[in-house]
């Protein structure tokens, strides 16, 4: 298989995986472990960038309402619920990572946060669904969607939108469509922040003078076009569907990663 063939399945897992409740995480090992290789925090971090600039486009409408519209007091309470959301995030990562934490590189404890995920998607969509229909976003729900986001980076395989829209969801949002909205949105900045970071990173340890830029535009343009594909999609199916089918597919995925793939077995976990 050509090099190019690979980078282009990789922008494809990543475009698919970043915003769909299945994790990222699980399908770029996987996706190692059958012969894709092992790339650069650079192109890691490239690849994820597109699919974000994909989300940010599709809601790009969405977003520019809520700053231009400052004077509107559901725009102007929605968007301080945001950046609380956001700060949350940023400063527990702060703290966890001038702790030392690190990012296990072993199959089993990805498989698992899929399976116990997968798991609790199910209980979590069936205590939903008995919630009067809500689309208000309060302050508990943001709140609970920043802590959520720091757990999904602690717990590789977890999914960060996954673990957004369902605390979300459990929280007082009951309405799918309108949890995944927010979730989405503070998902953009928190995103934005992180590549920023991981890329300033790379710049510090000269990682770009050694990088394979072309490998990394061709996987950041195509992740971004199958990104807006995926999440376009998504945002359609979540009006008339539970996220069910999201859930096993969770589950069949950690399991099968359990049966073939030896304990301790490396990867990377992004």
């Amino acid at each position: 298989m050509s090099d190019l063939i690979k980078v282009v399945l990789l922008g494809i897992i990543e475009g698919i995986t970043e915003f769909l409740p299945i994790s990222s995480t699980g399908h770029l090992l996987i996706a190692e472990k059958l012969g894709l290789g092992e790339r650069s925090d650079l192109f890691n971090v490239g690849i994820q960038a597109g699919a974000i600039l994909a989300v940010t486009f599709i809601y790009w409408k969405r977003i520019w309402g809520l700053l231009t519209q400052w004077r509107d007091p559901a725009n102007r309470d929605y968007v301080l619920k945001l950046f609380v959301a956001f700060m949350i995030t940023a400063v527990l990562g702060f703290i966890v990572t001038h702790m030392g934490f690190k990012l296990p590189e072993a199959v089993t404890p990805i498989a698992w946060a899929l399976v116990i995920g997968g798991l609790w998607m199910i209980g979590a969509e069936q205590m939903a669904a008995r919630q009067v229909d809500r689309t208000e976003v309060t302050w508990t729900v943001a709140i609970l969607v920043g802590i959520a986001q720091i757990v999904a980076g602690v717990f590789p395989g977890t999914s960060r939108s996954g673990a957004t829209i369902f605390a979300a969801m459990l929280a007082g949002t009951s309405n799918r469509a309108a949890a995944t909205e927010f979730a989405f949105l503070v998902g953009i900045p928190t995103m934005y922040a992180a590549t920023g970071y991981e890329l300033l990173k790379v710049v510090k340890s000269d990682g770009v003078a050694h990088e394979d830029w072309s490998a990394l535009i061709v996987g950041f343009v195509v992740s971004a076009i199958v990104a807006f594909i995926a999440v376009k999609w998504l945002l359609g199916y979540i009006r008339t569907h539970r996220f069910t089918p999201f859930a096993i597919y969770r589950i069949a995925l950690g399991i099968a990663l359990l049966v073939l793939m030896p304990a301790g077995a490396g990867g990377r976990t992004a």
